[in-house]
């Protein structure tokens, strides 16, 4: 058996080995054990992030600042042994500041890249939607195809590579809206909100005389997450699935102003496909469909023209409407 945790396990033609689907659901569920001795009270959402980085997408975390969205960020970064950049977005932020600039060396005569906080793994967005549309753009590329062009000159993106970005949803009047092209292209959007009473009160316990962010420790590494990631691709989605993903999707497009596009609709797949390795299986059922749903269609649908709410009850009349066949 190949050992899960190499990180050179491709074969002749450099594809990565995939994990059986066992060892992806350990890897997973390891990382998710290890999130929750940070964060307190969110498993949901720490598996929603999972999901994400396993069937290659991003996440966009919207909240009230203080309840943990950073801190989430940076658990997942600490469980998996991989480059980590952090980038706080504010109004003077420039597009070169993210991607990376060049620089002319006066002892070799000659230009040199250098490369920008987006070269990680793993690159935390900080308050993403305080730098203006032009810095904000400077990811579109990035995220979607996984490479970076300046000066004419494109260079690509370590492997696996995902975004997490944060959004202020107070002071409206000091933040700028993302643009649809930038929202779509984010697999996930999810809240944390408050935690309750009980929640609180362990959270307190945890953090007093130390925080334990600063002892946690990595449960895996790049390679094991990129042969997860394979092992998530190559989970089977029959035709009556994928038929009633497409269906959820022009539910959508039929009772909103703008519904969820196709992009939209092969990353509600995708994360499906990666849920169902989470729960030991290699293949998708409409439950897992069902499950994703929600984080993946809504801050796609625009309800009214003009509108910046998202669509959750579009998605949820969907999910109740919409028959598996």
């Amino acid at each position: 058996m190949t050992d899960p945790h190499r990180t050179d396990a491709v074969d002749a033609d450099g594809d990565v080995d995939p994990l059986s689907v066992d060892e992806a659901a350990r890897t997973g569920n390891a990382v998710i054990d290890n999130v929750e001795e940070v964060i307190v009270g969110h498993h949901d959402e720490i598996e929603h992030v999972l999901t994400a980085l396993l069937a290659d997408g991003h996440v966009l975390v919207e909240d009230v600042p203080g309840v943990g969205k950073t801190m989430l960020a940076r658990a997942v970064s600490r469980s998996i042994d991989c480059s980590f950049n952090r980038v706080q977005f504010t109004p003077d932020l420039l597009p070169s500041d993210i991607t990376g600039v060049n620089v002319f060396n006066q002892k070799t005569r000659e230009f040199e890249f250098q490369r920008g906080p987006v070269f990680a793994n793993l690159v935390l967005g900080d308050e993403i939607n305080r730098a203006p549309p032009k810095t904000q753009s400077a990811l579109l590329e990035a995220m979607e195809e996984r490479q970076v062009t300046v000066d004419g000159e494109t260079r690509a993106l370590p492997d696996p590579f995902t975004v997490v970005a944060t959004q202020n949803t107070v002071e409206g009047n000091r933040t700028y809206e993302l643009p649809m092209a930038e929202v779509d292209r984010f697999m996930k959007k999810i809240r944390l909100g408050y935690p309750d009473h009980e929640e609180e009160t362990r959270m307190l316990d945890r953090v007093v005389g130390g925080h334990p962010i600063e002892d946690l420790t990595s449960v895996t590494n790049v390679g094991t997450v990129r042969r997860a990631r394979a092992t998530v691709s190559n989970v089977t989605v029959n035709e009556p699935i994928r038929a009633y993903a497409s269906r959820l999707s022009g539910y959508t497009r039929e009772n909103a102003a703008l519904g969820v596009s196709p992009r939209g609709t092969i990353a509600l797949l995708r994360a499906a496909q990666a849920r169902a390795v989470l729960d030991g299986r290699d293949y998708v059922i409409p439950d897992d469909v069902q499950a994703e749903a929600p984080t993946v269609l809504s801050h796609r649908i625009r309800a009214e023209s003009g509108t910046t709410a998202d669509g959750e009850p579009t998605v949820s009349k969907a999910l109740d409407t919409v028959p598996v066949e």
